[in-house]
């Protein structure tokens, strides 16, 4: 059992304020001394780098879809572990899930997992008495699902505040906090999202500062943090990496604890947290580098995991960087595992956007203006360092670009919901794919990929 305090923060829908609140809330609760565990609800790689600033912790996502319901709780207390409290930032819109899949990869479904209290953050602008009725359905809409309060954002005056509060006595759900409009602690975005910390450096910084000024002034602290000591005991025990992998790899041929390398910097900024713990825990050293501006993979790398980001708007650099395009298609044709998901995918084709990049893989990748977004059901076609062929993992898909052609003559992955097809690359020790996945649903990966480094 733990009874590690903790609140989720989410709203009616996108748009509404949840990272400015949860994010600055984070960054107060820290500046008070707190150890704060931040938490990502859904498979978003942006906001927790942000979180990761606020509290000096690890941003760590809670996906029920990508690794079911089942590990929510013990992937939590992982993250929470000597944390004093902890605050989830939610997804979309509360009740909003995986299409067509009910409550499934919810925020209120978290919520409930969790044991843990909602704060709602509510876009007050252009409404008054109405504000009521829109809180009101949320509260009644699943008696399960405890919201414990409200946090009013974009208020226009003092006189607007007034009328939100007496409007919200109706409902009995206590007002915990009520931000003005701010455009210091607006985040700029792009193609997909927000822009990620590692691109913004001292401007992220000050962003996050202005986020945590504009809830401690607004925002009653010690009443969300009496709200979150309130969620009571969590039975069960924390995720552990070693368990789930069973401990080190067998030696192999190579004798040792192999390195590998994981792409980082501004141009590959997805990652989850887990992927690398997982292959610790299974033997290997874990070296990051960035490609942007390291000529030359680490030391004695056996094996490469380049996952996601934006290549393309980096891809000038990335092409620039000659030395290191070669050594990883040295790397690569030598037979060495390479694991690479969407921006890695891009990285290893032969040209993104008309510039040179790797040409591990007889592909080509370029911009296009459609979005294609969403969770995926998938099956391993080939045998590959990750995966035996009909082992079964769900992803997530999420870039504006496209691959030509979109398969090898091994694809990667069968994709059987929401459509079928084929997709990605198995070529020697490659496996390349637009499918974001959670390896702590499958450990098995990391483990595979670390033996097949010994071995390779």
């Amino acid at each position: 059992m733990s009874s590690v305090p903790r609140l989720v923060v989410a709203a009616p829908s996108s748009g509404s304020g949840k990272t400015t609140v949860a994010t600055g809330l984070m960054a107060a609760l820290a500046a008070r001394g707190l150890a704060v565990s931040p938490h990502k609800v859904g498979p978003d790689y942006i906001d927790p780098g942000y979180h990761a600033l606020a509290t000096g912790r690890v941003g760590r996502n809670l996906d029920a879809y990508l690794c079911g319901p089942e590990l929510l709780a013990p992937l939590f207390l992982h993250g929470a572990r000597g944390c004093d409290i902890a605050v989830v930032e939610g997804v979309m819109g509360l009740y909003d899930g995986a299409a067509g899949q009910g409550e499934l990869a919810s925020t209120a479904q978290v919520a409930k997992v969790l044991r843990a209290p909602v704060v709602l953050v509510v876009d007050a602008s252009s409404q008054s008495r109405s504000v009521a009725a829109l809180v009101h359905g949320f509260v009644s809409f699943d008696p399960e699902v405890r919201i414990g309060g409200v946090i009013l954002n974009k208020v226009a005056s003092d006189r607007h505040e007034a009328l939100l509060r007496e409007a919200l006595e109706s409902v009995g759900v206590p007002v915990l906090g009520a931000l003005r409009r701010a455009a210091q602690v607006a985040t700029p975005s792009r193609h997909l999202g927000l822009v990620p910390v590692a691109e913004r450096g001292a401007a992220a910084v000050e962003a996050v500062a202005a986020m945590a000024a504009q809830v401690f002034d607004g925002c009653d602290l010690e009443a969300l943090v009496s709200l979150a000591r309130g969620a009571g005991a969590l039975p069960g025990a924390g995720w552990d990496a070693g368990a789930a992998v069973g401990g080190p790899s067998a030696p192999g041929t190579h004798p040792g604890r192999p390195v590998v390398a994981v792409a980082g910097g501004p141009a590959f900024t997805f990652s989850y947290a887990e992927h690398g713990e997982l292959l610790a825990a299974a033997g290997a050293d874990v070296v990051t580098f960035d490609p942007l501006r390291e000529e030359q993979l680490p030391l004695n790398t056996a094996g490469l995991v380049v996952g996601g980001g934006f290549p393309e708007v980096y891809a000038a650099e990335l092409s620039a960087n000659e030395g290191l395009r070669k050594e990883i298609a040295a790397l690569a044709e030598n037979g060495a595992p390479v694991a690479a998901e969407c921006a890695g995918l891009l990285y290893l084709c032969r040209e993104l956007d008309g510039r040179p990049m790797c040409a591990v893989l007889d592909a080509t990748a370029r911009m296009t203006e459609r979005l294609t977004l969403g969770y995926r059901d998938a099956v391993a076609v080939s045998d590959s360092v990750l995966a035996g062929a009909g082992t079964r993992m769900r992803g997530h898909e999420f870039h504006r670009t496209v691959v030509e052609p979109g398969a090898g003559t091994a694809p990667a992955w069968g994709v059987l919901a929401p459509e079928k097809r084929v997709e990605g690359f198995v070529e020697r020790g490659v496996h390349a794919s637009y499918l974001h996945t959670h390896w702590a649903s499958e450990p098995g990966v990391a483990r595979r990929f670390v033996e097949r480094c010994r071995t390779s």
